[in-house]
């Protein structure tokens, strides 16, 4: 399926403008460019399937762990392709893949990219209510080099429904897992909620955001609201570097949201 092809960088060139600057490590901090997408399988706004373009996005800003949304794995209307599996070979990523639903001949969920090896990973379903679709939390342990154990990562996208009673049960289904470690854990995806809903609340009462103001990421031609999110757990052992919406608008109805984020040495008295 032409899985070997290389990347053309020059799709994107100038995407970010000044660079990032590149996940990078000390003796007592790590620093983490961590990546949310809603790939929308790999459909562009211009309806053409096009996973290299995608993969061309994820590489122009050099992230050390991709959350994805919206990931098709041997199905009908994207050519039958295993979407996370030519995405890591594209990006020379490590890869692990939550089936949440079936979908034409094969299975749609989300997917985590990763420079680093992938140690676990395990997909939890969501509440559902009301027969709507199946959501999911992929649950992944990333072994980062230079930390004594693997970073969490919580890799998921809610439901759309404009009742919020699932995105709801969804974030308090998440934060009463995470309050059984204090571990070190990120939260990335698209909550299909606004930084000011109810939905946040909960969340915030467990994660925080790295950033004051929204960063809007859809719709994608001009964006006015910010869906697609990186929290961060416990506040104390992460610092927020930055955090940028790409100015890309061509290879998915979502726009990326980027976020370097400093993780801290643990301290004696952490738990």
């Amino acid at each position: 399926m032409g899985i070997c092809r290389r990347v053309w960088w020059h799709l994107l060139g100038g995407l970010i403008g000044a660079a990032l600057p590149v996940g990078a490590s000390s003796e007592d901090s790590v620093v983490l460019r961590v990546m949310s997408y809603n790939m929308h399988h790999g459909e562009g706004i211009d309806r053409r399937l096009d996973l290299h373009r995608v993969a061309a996005v994820i590489a122009a800003a050099n992230p050390d762990v991709v959350a994805l949304q919206e990931v098709d794995c041997h199905v009908k209307r994207t050519e039958g392709v295993d979407q996370p599996a030519v995405l890591g070979e594209l990006t020379n990523m490590h890869v692990a893949f939550g089936a949440n639903i079936e979908l034409q001949g094969g299975s749609y969920g989300n997917a985590v990219l990763s420079k680093y090896a992938v140690v676990r990973h395990v997909n939890h379903r969501l509440p559902r209510i009301d027969q709507g679709e199946q959501r999911g939390v992929l649950e992944v342990e990333i072994a980062v080099p230079g930390l004594r154990e693997p970073v969490l990562l919580f890799a998921t996208h809610f439901d759309h429904r404009r009742d919020d009673a699932e995105r709801l049960q969804s974030a308090t289904t998440i934060n009463e897992w995470v309050t059984v470690t204090s571990r070190p854990a990120l939260l990335v995806g698209d909550l299909n909620d606004t930084v000011t809903s109810s939905t946040l609340r909960v969340l915030l009462q467990q994660w925080t955001l790295p950033h004051a103001e929204p960063l809007p990421t859809v719709p994608v031609a001009a964006p006015t609201r910010q869906i697609d999110f990186i929290l961060y757990r416990p506040n104390k052992r992460w610092r927020a570097v930055r955090v940028q919406v790409l100015d890309e608008a061509v290879a998915s109805d979502h726009r990326a949201l980027v976020a370097d984020l400093e993780l801290l040495p643990a301290i004696d008295d952490d738990p």
